[in-house]
């Protein structure tokens, strides 16, 4: 399949660049993944096209504030966006990289400095901070959310790039179909008979990356790092033989999903980095249900949606969307496919 085959027109008002107040009050779209039915309602409502007996499967992976702006010994203003911890080394994207070079140091505060030490075969950079105290708390006080790219207004809360059941510090961006959720949509809902089991798996920037190649099936996907233990194994699987469905939080937790289940669909404790890529031609073998933004024209993200439908159905459903005024992307509105 071609990537344009993917493509879409979106009108740029309809991307949503805040959240709203009230996190369960986006609106919802419910797609009927087979014959593609298409009913609309609030987020609130999800629990009305739910069976007792069902599981959200979360991803509670938190993002870091990872955006940091440091000042050079020239007075250059560089920004570092932290990727992953090496041993006490970060690896990080640094902008301008041309005055980002090794041996460089950067002051952040008067509380953190950081000096560059190597620059990588992808142009990234291993930095080795200095502080005192808790990294974590320092990080906390001078860094800023990560936002991508085509949010452009600054967030006041960065509460609001969390999901309300993060607790696992490790992403570089949020896995925002969780973002709706609120703790007492989630007490409701359990409360009813759904079941929640939770996963891992930390988000990285790659999520933004663009597909270049016009043949999907050459893209090279990235890794991310995830873990599921035993317990939420079980969950998992005992849904799946008491005949509930499975119903995946977003696409990370499809991926981390599908990624540690054998071919009978049942799940196994696992960790490690996964670069499952999934388009059109997939056979799913765990998720039974999807709750997903809207996601951008030609992204793996819309591959995968997709894949667990059809091209066809979901081009449709994004059409009658975009014809709707629902807000797209990370802080806009949400689908449930089933």
């Amino acid at each position: 399949m071609k990537k344009s085959d993917f493509y879409y027109y979106l009108p740029p008002e309809l991307i949503a660049q805040t959240p709203l107040a009230d996190r369960s009050a986006s609106r919802l779209l419910v797609l009927n993944r087979k014959n593609g039915g298409i009913t609309h309602t609030d987020f609130k409502n999800l629990g009305d096209y739910l069976n007792p007996g069902d599981c959200l499967v979360i991803n509670d992976t938190k993002v870091l504030p990872a955006r940091l702006w440091g000042i050079s010994k020239t007075e250059t203003r560089i920004e570092i966006l932290l990727l992953k911890r090496t041993e006490n080394l970060w690896e990080a994207l640094a902008r301008p990289g041309k005055k980002a070079r090794t041996g460089d140091a950067l002051a952040f505060g008067k509380n953190l400095t950081g000096k560059i030490v190597k620059t990588l075969e992808n142009g990234n950079r291993l930095i080795e901070f200095s502080y005192q105290g808790v990294f974590e708390e320092v990080l906390d006080e001078l860094g800023e959310m990560p936002l991508p790219p085509y949010i452009t207004q600054k967030l006041d809360d960065k509460s609001r790039y969390q999901t309300v059941y993060a607790e696992h510090e490790g992403s570089a961006a949020a896995p925002t179909a969780g973002l709706h959720f609120t703790d007492g949509m989630l007490s409701t809902l359990q409360n009813n008979g759904i079941i929640v089991a939770r996963l891992t798996l930390h988000v990285g920037l790659g999520t933004f990356r663009p597909v270049k190649a016009e043949n999907i099936a050459e893209h090279h996907m990235h890794e991310e790092y995830f873990i599921i233990d035993a317990k939420n194994c079980d969950i998992i699987n005992e849904t799946r033989k008491s005949g509930g469905r499975v119903i995946a939080v977003g696409t990370t937790s499809c991926r981390t999903l599908e990624t540690v289940a054998d071919k009978s669909g049942f799940a196994s404790p696992q960790s490690g980095n996964t670069g499952i890529f999934i388009y059109p031609g997939y056979n799913f073998k765990t998720v039974d249900g999807i709750i997903t933004n809207f996601h951008l024209p030609e992204s793996t993200l819309i591959m995968l949606v997709s894949a667990f439908s059809s091209r066809e159905i979901i081009l449709r459903a994004y059409e009658e969307a975009i014809k709707e005024g629902y807000r797209f992307f990370s802080f806009g509105d949400a689908m449930l496919i089933v």
